[in-house]
């Protein structure tokens, strides 16, 4: 099987005239080339609307477009339904009473885990290494900052593009008191149960291999806690034992205490 190039991959494109030099810019700052309906199409199209961005993927069989949106669909209910009793998450951060550990989640993704926590009140330093997710990411806490439901939550959220594992090793900041990792889980298969999201983004950025030596780093910049999510049947990292479990319906949050 022949590996694709990053233009075969991915490329920027508008779906309007209006919308060519904001593509263009954005496309000169991701460094991927900007999509011309007479090129062959690549696998993905990082795609510029008026209402915001989306990852669409081409081809026979193509899956909806992927974009963020906190203001709506799933996440939205969850926020509105949520409580610290009821999200595994929020147990496992060790949100009692009144506490709201400062939180640096290493694995951002789509930032669904981290806008949850930070609706629980803790403020959330997100790193995330693919700029092409991180650009998704940015586009919806941009959205939802200007809705009046969501604003307050989103100035507890925080997004930096880099490598976590180096920005551990190099850290000087102020420690947080929680580090958050949710490394790609290697699936096999078709499984109906790995998300159209999930599919896409490891597309993109493939499984996470460093997940151990995350965690060890880690271990090593957490004040109180280090929470890692796995699927539920997943085994553990290699490395030490974790303290305790926190389970969800799908997942569940192996908890190791500094």
């Amino acid at each position: 099987m022949t590996t694709p190039t990053r233009k075969d991959l991915i490329a920027v494109s508008p779906t309007g005239p209006e919308l060519t030099e904001k593509a263009r810019g954005l496309a000169a700052w991701l460094g991927l080339p900007l999509y011309h309906p007479d090129d062959p199409a690549p696998l993905l199209l990082l795609t510029l609307t008026p209402a915001r961005l989306e990852l669409r993927q081409t081809g026979k069989g193509a899956e909806g477009p992927l974009f963020v949106d906190f203001g709506g669909g799933a996440i939205d209910y969850r926020r509105r339904q949520t409580t610290r009793r009821k999200e595994a998450i929020a147990r496992a951060a060790g949100l009692k009473g009144g506490a709201t550990p400062s939180v640096l989640d290493l694995t951002a993704g789509l930032g669904m885990d981290s806008f949850i926590l930070a609706s629980l009140g803790c403020t959330v330093q997100m790193v995330e290494r693919s700029a092409v997710v991180a650009a998704l990411l940015a586009d919806g806490m941009a959205r939802a900052s200007e809705e009046p439901a969501l604003a307050a939550i989103m100035a507890h959220l925080h997004l930096r593009v880099g490598e976590s594992l180096e920005i551990l090793r190099a850290w000087q900041r102020e420690r947080p008191e929680v580090v958050y990792l949710d490394p790609m889980y290697p699936h096999r298969g078709k499984s109906a149960l790995v998300k159209k999201e999930m599919r896409l983004i490891r597309l993109l950025v493939g499984d996470d291999e460093d997940s151990d030596e995350l965690l060890r780093a880690a271990l090593g910049v957490a004040t109180r806690r280090v929470v890692v999510k796995r699927p539920r049947l997943a085994p553990p990292l290699p490395g030490p034992e974790a303290n305790f479990t926190s389970r969800g319906k799908n997942s569940r949050f192996d908890v190791y205490l500094v």
